[in-house]
């Protein structure tokens, strides 16, 4: 089945997912304030509307990847022009107090509400590898399922509306720690007159095993791919990583969960990010560490 899609927010990950949709079949009529990001979805075939308003006004799925949750309740707010019964999909991080009160929104607009934050970062978007979390009800799951297939490997329905965003926050908890973990071990491993290489054939075949060390490896040379070796240029920057440890810190907190392993990497990833660690993948926390024990 094709769709209508009003895709809002065109950026770094939006920009190849409303792409992929339309490599799928799907009518896609995207928006983004930005005229850079606007250009590039033009040219992978996305239509492009002069307001959000415009790009949802034939919609029957509404789809948005903005970078607050702020963002997104000021877009449901504004999107009612969609048909009575859209679908609307919001795939950004947000939290998952704010992803409620947007299904909320949509359904008191007489539209229907699917959370789907994603896993995968800027490659995964443009190779459609991306692994979705999902919070819906199970009859709009299905719909929503197909349509995110287009942009992804996985989709994993995680419960109701919220569940989507609880599920990405609690994963992002579990990545930023054992990154910071990872780059501790190297930089001991460094004090102790240990090679990169030897740490790495190590911990990677045994209970260090982990993919902040086998796929993203935070010193260059053991994983060519890594950002590591490209001076930590591309990847999952550390703003966003210090933005979803913040949810997650802000949500343990509301929870009573002590969380103190989360809590101390979201602190550190937040001053790593206030500086020129922003930019920067957020394996780049190895370089904070090491001037910590110079």
């Amino acid at each position: 089945m094709t769709h209508s899609i009003g895709f809002i927010g065109l950026g770094n990950m939006g920009g190849p997912m409303a792409a992929n949709l339309v490599k799928a079949g799907h009518r896609v009529i995207g928006y983004d304030l930005s005229a850079e990001a606007r250009d590039l979805a033009a040219a992978q075939g996305v239509m492009i509307a002069v307001s959000a308003a415009e790009a949802v006004g034939e919609a029957d799925v509404v789809l948005t990847m903005l970078p607050t949750g702020r963002h997104v309740l000021d877009s449901y707010g504004e999107l009612t022009e969609a048909a009575t019964g859209a679908l609307f999909i919001d795939c950004s991080t947000i939290a998952v107090g704010d992803a409620r009160v947007a299904a909320d929104l949509a359904r008191t607009a007489g539209h229907r509400a699917v959370d789907a934050p994603v896993s995968g970062g800027v490659p995964g978007a443009e190779a459609a590898s991306l692994t979705f979390m999902v919070g819906a009800d199970e009859a709009d799951f299905a719909e929503a399922e197909p349509l995110l297939a287009a942009m992804g490997r996985r989709v994993v329905h995680c419960g109701s509306s919220g569940a989507g965003q609880a599920a990405k926050i609690c994963n992002n908890m579990i990545l930023g720690v054992s990154m910071i973990a990872v780059s501790e071990a190297f930089v001991l491993g460094e004090s102790l007159g240990l090679s990169h290489q030897a740490l790495f054939e190590v911990a990677s075949t045994a209970s260090g095993q982990c993919w902040a060390l086998t796929s993203n490896c935070p010193v260059p040379g053991p994983v060519p791919g890594s950002p590591a070796n490209r001076d930590y240029a591309g990847g999952f920057a550390a703003a966003l990583m210090a933005k979803d440890l913040g949810l997650a810190a802000a949500a343990a907190a509301a929870c009573d969960v002590p969380a103190e392993l989360g809590g101390r990497a979201s602190e550190l990833y937040a001053a790593f990010a206030e500086g020129a660690g922003a930019g920067l993948d957020f394996s780049a926390i190895i370089t904070t560490l090491r001037k910590d024990t110079a």
